[in-house]
């Protein structure tokens, strides 16, 4: 219990560093003689352990004659055993370690045993361990809580993702220190990784290439199309352990498919089992600038359409990890919440993984320090430039200082809401403060001076307009016209897309206005898909009036250029006659399906019958087919439950009944997702709390 490992299945002893445990030994001829006999322990990790490099301890009880910083005291002595408290220091190497002990008797003889195997993990509830988190809350969530939700959508629409992130499920442990194994960094070198393994600045780096599988054979390979024929949706995923598991059955084989939240989920089960304390964040209109200049160029034709741009791109949203830990390698202040993203998106050091880049250091534009913090700032304050590209040239629309980094979510402490942690990240967008960091860290760059993924050479694909102080003048400020998309419906799957555009003339004079109107689907990376519909709308203004505009985008029109991620963009791109100058106006579409609804039929007790009733519904007019239920949840289902369904005829509501017996007791989730044909991740879930066997 002071361990905090009894949650963990496993066979073998589990604890962690800088908290002493006990073991008892048994001898079978007599006691033990405190003044007569020595007793030396020997603890070894890796396949190479030396004293040097930390990876073998020798220590005797009571210290006597030992410089090893491990520790062990006597507890009680009895006639025929022996109790001892064992304590690995605070910046032990963690891992598996064998225990090995030496008896050297009054009587001459020196006897060795082999006591067995024992697991060392991180401690975040030992002030001297460098992953120490002063708060207990905050230890019960970001180490102990076994389920969260990964927050999806749009910044106008943010949804809850359940997820069963299983920690202490049942090989977990050994499939996460399997996945140290695997790394490049051991097979290069096992002696030096298991004796840098003290260090969760390394392990986390070590950690972040190996769940993507671009350099190695990581855990996720992931793909942003729409394909996924080969393997499974990332979508579909509702947790880390069938992952995890189906990696080390297949021979740690990559799994497929990851996207970005699947690749945080995983990461944030490994690092908690570890002991790391971890969270998943989201950040909503998350810039990926490639070359270093932190502005992002989005591309437009004279319909509005946006095109793709293979170098920069606004993900709707994307997902990472922050680790909370010190940083003796950066000067003071810039410990505790580190960014970790295992997407892989830009090489660090050779290899795809991104951070420990520092939260405060981000806030405060440090972005020359390690690692990688000025990738990381460019995905939450990079600036965004439009540009109409129109015969064969570019003319710049606007700049735009606001855009990226909104929302920036992860899960609240002790409750399903949902925390803004955006203000970590970054001032107030439109305060002095923000455009002095943006400022700093662009003259940073500029000079050469990072170490992360942006290199003194690199060169911007546009000259950097002079005036960075302040956002340019938007065309409608020019135009003195005010344009804006609003939905009149909820956006629910299956349904008509309504929605009106509102023009507002802000000046004196009559305005004529031609809009040219399209609508095309995203993937969430940004990723844009042909348009569907377009139209051309004219709109005449009176002086300081008002009109909308309606339009309406039909299921038909729409249903078969979706992407799984079900996002549109609508886009309008005006002008005005007696003005060069033209307005780009544009929404993001999510639209919704109906949740899962999940029943629990009685009082949930630890090993007793409970019976799970969940209810399902097909929202489309349509029939749909092949239809699979997968449910699970940590503590209360051994194995994910997949239920073949097969034909939902359209608008069919249906509901299944489950049987399991939980096994944990306390705070538990069951995560559900529905796919079929024609759609592929219908989630619900419900939090139950499961009372210990009467």
């Amino acid at each position: 219990m002071r361990h905090h490992t009894e949650e963990i299945t496993f066979d073998h002893l589990i604890v962690r560093r800088g908290q002493a445990f006990n073991i008892t030994l048994y001898f079978r001829n007599r006691a033990f003689e405190p003044d007569l006999d020595n007793i030396i322990f020997v603890a070894e990790t890796g396949p190479m352990p030396d004293l040097a490099k930390g990876t073998r301890a020798v220590f005797s009880l009571a210290g006597r004659h030992s410089p090893s910083p491990w520790m062990a005291s006597l507890e009680t002595n009895k006639a025929s055993s022996l109790e001892v408290s064992l304590c690995a220091p605070p910046m032990a190497p963690v891992g598996q370690y064998l225990l090995k002990v030496h008896i050297d008797s009054f009587q001459g003889s020196v006897t060795a045993y082999q006591l067995g195997k024992f697991i060392l993990l991180f401690n975040p509830w030992c002030s001297g361990d460098a992953v120490f988190l002063d708060s207990e809350p905050q230890r019960q969530e970001y180490v102990m809580n076994d389920y969260g939700f990964i927050y999806q959508g749009n910044k106008n629409w943010i949804r809850p993702c359940p997820w069963n992130y299983g920690q202490f499920e049942e090989n977990i442990i050994d499939i996460c220190l399997e996945l140290l194994d695997k790394s490049l960094h051991f097979k290069n070198d096992p002696a030096k990784d298991c004796a840098l393994r003290g260090s969760p600045v390394y392990i986390s780096r070590v950690v972040c290439a190996m769940i993507n599988s671009n350099d190695d054979n990581g855990v996720l390979n992931g793909k942003w199309s729409e394909n996924f024929s080969d393997g499974t949706n990332p979508a579909e995923w509702t947790g880390s352990v069938a992952i995890l598991k189906q990696w080390h059955a297949t021979g740690c084989q990559p799994v497929h498919y990851g996207q970005c939240w699947v690749f945080a989920a995983i990461m944030c089960t490994v690092m908690r089992c570890l002991g790391i304390p971890t969270r998943v964040i989201t950040n909503f209109d998350s810039g990926h600038d490639t070359d270093g200049n932190l502005i992002i160029d989005e591309y437009y034709d004279n319909t509005g359409r946006i095109l793709e741009n293979k170098k920069d791109t606004v993900w709707n949203f994307h997902v990472w990890n922050e680790c909370w830990m010190a940083r003796k390698d950066l000067p003071p202040g810039y410990g505790g919440w580190q960014v970790l993203d295992s997407t892989p998106q830009e090489r660090s050091n050779g290899m795809f993984c991104c951070g420990p880049a520092s939260v405060r250091a981000i806030k405060e534009g440090e972005v020359d320090l390690n690692y990688d913090t000025a990738f990381v700032f460019s995905m939450v304050n990079a600036d965004c430039v439009c540009w109409l590209v129109h015969g064969g040239k570019e003319q710049r629309l606007h700049r735009d200082t606001h855009s990226v980094g909104n929302f920036i979510s992860t899960k609240s402490i002790r409750s399903d809401e949902r925390d803004d942690i955006t203000e970590n990240y970054k001032y107030e967008e439109g305060s002095p403060q923000e455009r002095q960091v943006f400022l700093k860290a662009l003259q940073k760059l500029k000079t050469g001076k990072s170490r992360g993924h942006y290199q003194a050479d690199s060169q911007s694909s546009k000259p950097v307009p002079r005036r960075l102080n302040s956002p340019s003048l938007r065309p409608s400020d020019v135009i003195q016209v005010s344009l804006k998309f609003q939905l009149l419906d909820p956006p629910n799957m299956g349904q008509d897309i309504r929605f009106v555009l509102l023009a507002l003339n802000m000046s004196l004079q009559f305005k004529n206005l031609r809009v040219n109107l399209s609508a095309q689907s995203l993937l969430h990376n940004g990723s844009p898909l042909p348009p569907f519909w377009q139209d051309t709308a004219f709109i005449s203004l009176l002086p300081e009036e008002a009109k909308t505009h309606p339009c309406q985008i039909s299921y038909s029109q729409y249903s078969q250029h979706l992407s799984t991620d079900k996002l549109i963009r609508i886009s309008a791109l005006v002008e005005e006659k007696s003005n060069p100058e033209k307005i780009l106006v544009n929404k993001i579409i999510t639209l919704v399906y109906p949740t899962i609804i999940i029943n629990v039929l009685g009082a949930a007790i630890v090993k007793q019958p409970l019976s799970v009733q969940v209810i399902f519904s097909n929202p489309l007019s349509e029939q749909v087919e092949d239809c699979v239920l997968t449910v699970e949840g940590s503590g209360l289902f051994r194995k994910q439950q997949r239920v073949f369904i097969g034909v939902l005829k359209p608008q069919h509501r249906a509901s299944i009944t489950l049987k399991t017996v939980p096994f944990k007791s306390g705070q538990r989730q069951i995560q559900a997702n529905l796919r079929s044909n024609k759609f592929k991740d219908i989630k619900g879930y419900k939090d139950i709390n499961v009372d210990v066997s009467l």
